[in-house]
């Protein structure tokens, strides 16, 4: 199902920027460009109660671009940059977007409990808090920003429950910052979390912190290298692991993981 509603123009060579999940090496849809040249470029026509509510301020890339997405029967649209991984929806994103608003009811979202890894722009939260459930996103300190502005903008007067945006590097002060004593999530989402990167210890680390008794891990991520189905084999090793769905013509694959208790 394509649920990208623009193909105006292609993003800039992928061979500029930082690493990636894909390493800039093939294009996965096209964006439509708008005349903005810094972050948040249209906030002044955004209601001052957006204002208000932001935290969090963009990065000053030099370049956004708008992306048009379809889901749960709303328009949403997301600030993109290709200067950085963690500004742009990756495959595994609109995957699982696809999968929660086609499993909706048989996940039963309304007023769930969810936390997202690795947020990026917030397309994922953004879908999970217009099927109806409570969000917390969650990602490096300089994608928070962006990721902030796209949930107020898509959700704001359109959700019951606001998203809620926390900072969260991978094995680092998780219970300080999600202490297992107060926070208990119904669902943790990730989506193109595992590419080739040097913290895919950490980051398995941090999915067992966050999963208690109950909870469901949703992973979706597109399979590029050797390194990916290591870490599917070390996931196995900690969560009991079911297949849910495959998306052939991106390569992604979905998974559900019930963390193992003795």
């Amino acid at each position: 199902m394509d649920t990208r509603l623009s193909s105006a123009q292609q993003p800039g060579p992928r061979g500029e920027g930082p690493s990636s999940p894909d390493g800039w090496s093939e294009a996965e849809g096209t964006v439509q460009k708008d005349d903005t040249s810094g972050p948040a470029g249209d906030f002044n026509s955004i209601e001052p109660s957006l204002h208000s509510l932001q935290k969090f301020v963009p990065t000053n890339y030099a370049s956004y671009t708008q992306e048009y997405y379809l889901f749960a029967g709303k328009k949403i649209v997301v600030q993109e940059s290709i200067e950085s991984y963690g500004a742009v929806v990756w495959p595994g994103a609109t995957a699982l977007c696809q999968y929660l608003e086609e499993h909706t009811e048989e996940l039963n979202l309304q007023e769930a409990k969810i936390l997202e890894i690795g947020a990026g722009p917030g397309l994922v939260s953004i879908v999970a808090s217009i099927l109806g459930a409570q969000v917390t996103a969650t990602d490096l300190p300089d994608v928070l920003g962006n990721l902030q502005h796209n949930l107020l903008k898509n959700t704001l007067t359109r959700t019951a429950h606001l998203p809620e945006v926390k900072e969260l590097v991978w094995g680092e002060g998780l219970e300080q910052n999600f202490p297992k004593s107060t926070f208990y999530y119904d669902y943790v989402l990730a989506s193109d979390v595992v590419y080739h990167h040097y913290c895919l210890d950490k980051l398995l680390t941090t999915m067992v912190h966050l999963c208690q008794p109950g909870t469901v891990l949703l992973w979706a991520n597109k399979f590029r290298f050797s390194t990916d189905y290591e870490f599917l084999d070390k996931f196995k090793q900690v969560f009991d692991t079911t297949f849910l769905a495959e998306f052939p013509a991106s390569s992604v694959k979905i998974f559900k993981g019930i963390l193992k208790w003795d």
